[in-house]
């Protein structure tokens, strides 16, 4: 990470899993820590910083590094899906932030950490201009979709789902 022809001491240690160097490398370029889980999987001797050790380990979609979960992180996947089974986590999108105060040892390091509450995620607003119109609307006329449905991905207003299942309209 180069900040105004500077290296940051950290860049030489590479890494394959994230690690609070990498997350605030996407701070630094105002990215949000926001990222929805592909798998998680139990690896037995897996590298880590150097050392084998057993660890679950969540992947990213988007290609984002893999993170180690550690006891903590998995208590909060626990609690966020309401599931213990590593399995469960597919598909949660989670939200992480570097947690300055972290106890490594008899050393007090940076470390990454799961906030303990979904993030909250912008939906398109459904109405007659947006590009996901048509496409809605057609599974509405075709009882594939209803109001409750759509709101689930979308932000649609009884007005426009009024017009949209009215096949006069438009």
């Amino acid at each position: 990470m180069k900040t105004d022809n500077k290296t940051h001491y950290r860049k030489v240690f590479k890494s394959d899993h994230l690690g609070s160097a990498d997350l605030e490398e996407m701070l630094e370029e105002k990215k949000r820590l926001v990222f929805t889980i592909e798998k998680v999987t139990q690896e037995y001797a897996t590298k880590v910083a150097g050392k084998k050790i057993d660890a679950n380990i969540a992947y990213f979609k988007g290609g984002v590094k893999p993170l180690v979960l550690n006891a903590t992180n998995s208590k909060i996947m626990a609690k966020l899906t309401g599931s213990k089974f590593v399995e469960d986590w597919k598909g949660l999108t989670i939200e992480l932030y570097i947690n300055a105060n972290v106890r490594f040892g008899s050393d007090t390091v940076s470390g990454v950490r799961i906030k303990d509450k979904l993030p909250v995620l912008a939906k398109h607003e459904l109405e007659p201009s947006s590009p996901f119109w048509a496409k809605a609307k057609k599974a509405a006329l075709a009882g594939e979709t209803d109001f409750d449905s759509l709101n689930k991905n979308y932000s649609i207003s009884e007005e426009n789902f009024e017009i949209m299942i009215d096949p006069k309209q438009e």
